[in-house]
């Protein structure tokens, strides 16, 4: 830019031109005209030494600011560190942290992408069995002669899908609320008794059928603070997982117990246990272990895990000497 497109440049030029004839006809009043001479001469060598350090300073900028339309288009080869020096040092650094910032969030935002693509893959591909079952069940029933015991036991099959399906879609529905963090978990007392009692009734029935039993060994007036719903979920996802895994006649056993840091719930029953190479992989989503039954889906250890988290708690699973599967939940009193 020059200086007659530049104002800032145009009134520094003018002050600087006064500036030079009072010096100069100072000079040759004061001193003659040597003086004089002197003064003019050294007036303009300093305004040519200024206007290229000015200059200088322009290329830089341009330089600079080209650098800046490149991380814009998403360049990652650009070189800060010449900038380090002079009165840039300051502006560089800080463009630099954005810099870096901008290619963090980016780099979040593509694996958000692509996590977010596996997971709607993953739902199409577990929601695509059931309806293809379903689809084939409704043609079966739209036989007129179809026997009425096969048309019952149809009937039934399709009940099971369709509440499989809901039951599934629900808990999409509510990872999908924590991940985005619009889920309104509340923070009050929970009493561990009626937690878990909450938890269990859902399950009631399906424990008698398979001839479970289900015990308590709850503290009086044991509670932790956090959302007793969301917590029920959790538990209740927790109890079914081991209720799955648990031969006719077992137990499941559920302990609660607290201490200057930790409210604990420990949920344990004398099944089969988790296989060793299962252990790592138990509370990813859409993960089913080698033993694991066929109406097995695998969200539900991870959405138990998940509502523990967001309550400044953690979900540990591991197998107990005793035999069987262990899972212990923790509600921290303060963030450690």
């Amino acid at each position: 830019m020059s200086w007659l497109e530049d104002a800032e440049k145009r009134k520094f030029g003018a002050a600087y031109l006064g500036l030079t004839v009072l010096l100069t006809a100072a000079g040759f009043w004061i001193g003659g005209v040597a003086a004089g001479v002197i003064l003019l001469f050294g007036c303009l060598a300093f305004l040519l030494l200024i206007r290229w350090q000015l200059r200088r300073r322009d290329e830089i900028l341009r330089r600079f600011a080209m650098d800046l339309d490149r991380v814009l288009h998403g360049a990652s080869d650009v070189q800060w560190e010449q900038y380090a020096e002079g009165e840039l040092s300051v502006l560089q650094s800080e463009v630099r942290k954005l810099t870096l910032e901008l290619r963090d969030r980016a780099s979040a935002l593509n694996r958000e992408k692509a996590e977010l693509a596996d997971f709607m893959a993953d739902i199409s591909h577990q929601l695509r069995t059931p309806l293809t079952s379903a689809n084939l069940i409704l043609s079966m029933l739209g036989k007129p002669d179809l026997p009425p015991e096969q048309r019952l036991e149809k009937i039934r099959e399709l009940q099971r899908m369709m509440q499989q399906m809901d039951w599934q879609i629900n808990a999409l529905l509510k990872m999908s609320r924590l991940d985005s963090k619009t889920a309104n978990l509340q923070k009050e007392r929970v009493w561990v008794e009626e937690l878990v009692r909450r938890a269990a009734a859902p399950l009631t029935i399906p424990l008698e059928l398979r001839e479970l039993r289900l015990e308590t060994q709850i503290p009086e007036g044991l509670f932790f603070i956090g959302d007793i719903a969301w917590t029920a979920e959790a538990v209740c996802n927790i109890l079914k997982n081991c209720m799955e895994h648990t031969p006719a006649g077992g137990c499941i056993t559920v302990e609660g117990k607290e201490n200057p840091l930790f409210c604990q719930i420990r949920i344990q029953d004398n099944g089969t246990g988790i296989d060793l190479a299962d252990l790592p992989h138990l509370f990813e989503r859409f993960y089913r272990g080698k033993n694991a039954g066929s109406e097995s889906i695998g969200i539900g250890l991870a959405l138990a895990r998940m509502i523990c988290v967001d309550q400044n708690g953690t979900l540990k699973a591991e197998n107990s000497p005793e035999g069987g599967a262990c899972f212990t939940l923790r509600f921290y009193k303060s963030t450690i």
